[in-house]
């Protein structure tokens, strides 16, 4: 029999064969991670989901947008969840969410799930994410997820070489970029060196261009800043470096049958529900120009006042607690004396500025008094305290770093800086592991009874 292979969302397949049936990396909320807008839109039947009965999730790492409690929270609790995640954290949150199988995966230990065997495979970054090999029906697939291939690993995987079908992440993101844009390289953005040398090392007969099947808020400017890899230049330029691949997209509910003859189109999952136009791509403006912190702040509600007085607290206090019990880097450009300067926009757009005295370890709160900043960050209020309260990630927060105006030698200096050295990141997401799951487990079990999925 094929290999059926459906697309959920992101990296989210749903894989069948011979009556086995299981999940990759499921998120069936649009959006997700607060922010993450499903791209080509869609919507999800929840009801015919909770009606699904999966013989295994598998979950790449702990990412907000692969481990998501609001999405597993509409599958049978009976349903075994395998995770890859060196946090013990994560597998005690799923389980106070009910479920009774939750397994951690380990590198290279193979897992059989009746007709199905997945095979843990090493990321480069290997304390976060891995990669899955699929073995069914005579059939061997690469699941990359959103991972990087170091050189072991893929001396592993080419030894397997031709691939039947390789699901590669084809975006690149340039998070920094849109932190720091008035640092950042302005212009095209170049495919990654290693990956058509990796490609045609694990010579796939089939590959997916996989992950990144999002966008922001219609209005951000990050989706013409952000995404700088169509789905045309992917398959134009490998497609040329790889004339012998076939190289096909695979959008959310499309699903292929796979098997030794190649690829057929199958039912698609009729729970995942295509919302207008379909064959859309990503729109990368290389001169784009970022929008002022003050624009951007208007466009969200405002907060409460109790909101707004938690992250005024932590501004004044908790920040500086924070601060002072990590451990600076070494290299750090805080390890000299510098002063920092915090702006919290409102959603009037009305900044109110901190001013922050650093030097190592140590930081004081001071007054302003005209001095030039050495550093300087801006955020919308309303992330900060989605930052502090509900786990949301760095990538959509908004924030800005370093936009200046500095002197020439201030923007020296700044150039050798590591811009996630900035002291507000650091207190926010230092040791923050799990903080987004955290935030869902909470109110996912202050609800009502009866709201969840059972067995």
């Amino acid at each position: 029999m094929p290999l059926k292979i459906s697309r959920i969302l992101h990296a989210g397949y749903v894989f069948e064969c011979e009556g086995t049936a299981i999940a990759f990396d499921p998120i069936v909320e649009n959006p997700f991670s607060r922010n993450c807008h499903a791209f080509p839109p869609v919507r999800f039947d929840l009801d015919a989901v909770r009606r699904l009965r999966w013989d295994a999730v598998f979950i790449s790492h702990f990412h907000d947008d692969h481990c998501s409690l609001d999405s597993l929270d509409a599958l049978d609790r009976a349903t075994p969840i395998y995770l890859y995640c060196v946090f013990d954290e994560l597998f005690a949150m799923i389980r106070a969410l009910g479920f009774t199988s939750v397994e951690r995966l380990h590198v290279d230990v193979p897992v059989r799930v009746g007709a199905i065997e997945v095979i843990p495979r090493r990321a480069l970054d290997d304390d976060v994410d891995s990669l899955f090999q699929v073995r069914a029906a005579g059939l061997n697939v690469l699941n990359v997820v959103d991972s990087w291939i170091g050189p072991e690993t893929l001396a592993q995987l080419a030894a397997f070489a031709p691939w039947d079908l390789v699901l590669w992440p084809f975006q690149t993101m340039r998070e920094i970029a849109v932190i720091a844009p008035s640092q950042a390289v302005r212009g095209p953005v170049e495919l990654p060196d290693d990956w058509i040398a990796q490609l045609r090392a694990l010579a796939p007969r089939y590959l997916v261009p996989s992950s990144c099947q999002f966008v922001q808020e219609d209005w951000s400017w990050y989706n013409h800043a952000m995404f700088p890899i169509t789905y045309r230049r992917f398959a134009d330029e490998i497609g040329a470096a790889l004339p012998d691949a076939h190289i096909f997209r695979l959008d959310p509910s499309t699903a292929v049958l796979l098997d030794a003859q190649g690829v057929g189109s199958a039912e698609p999952l009729p729970w995942v529900i295509p919302v207008g136009p379909q064959n859309v791509d990503f729109d990368y403006r290389p001169d784009a120009l970022a929008p002022a912190t003050a624009d951007i702040a208007r466009r969200f509600a405002p907060l409460s006042d109790a909101d707004a007085a938690l992250v005024c607290d932590f501004c004044q206090h908790g920040l500086l607690e924070r601060y002072r019990d990590m451990e600076l880097p070494e290299d750090s450009y805080f390890q000299s004396p510098r002063l920092w300067r915090l702006s919290l926009y409102g959603h009037d757009g009305a900044a109110t500025v901190l001013h922050y005295r650093t030097h190592g370890d140590l930081i004081d709160l001071v007054p302003d008094t005209g001095e030039a900043p050495d550093w300087t960050t801006e955020v919308p209020l309303v992330k900060c305290h989605a930052a502090l309260a509900l786990g949301e990630s760095l990538t959509s927060m908004y924030m800005r770093i370093n936009d200046g105006p500095f002197d020439a030698a201030t923007r020296a200096g700044l150039a050798e800086a590591d811009i996630v050295d900035d002291p507000l990141i650091r207190c926010l997401f230092n040791d923050a592991i799990g903080a987004y799951q955290a935030a869902q487990l909470k109110r996912l079990l202050a609800r009502p009874e009866g709201n969840g999925a059972t067995g």
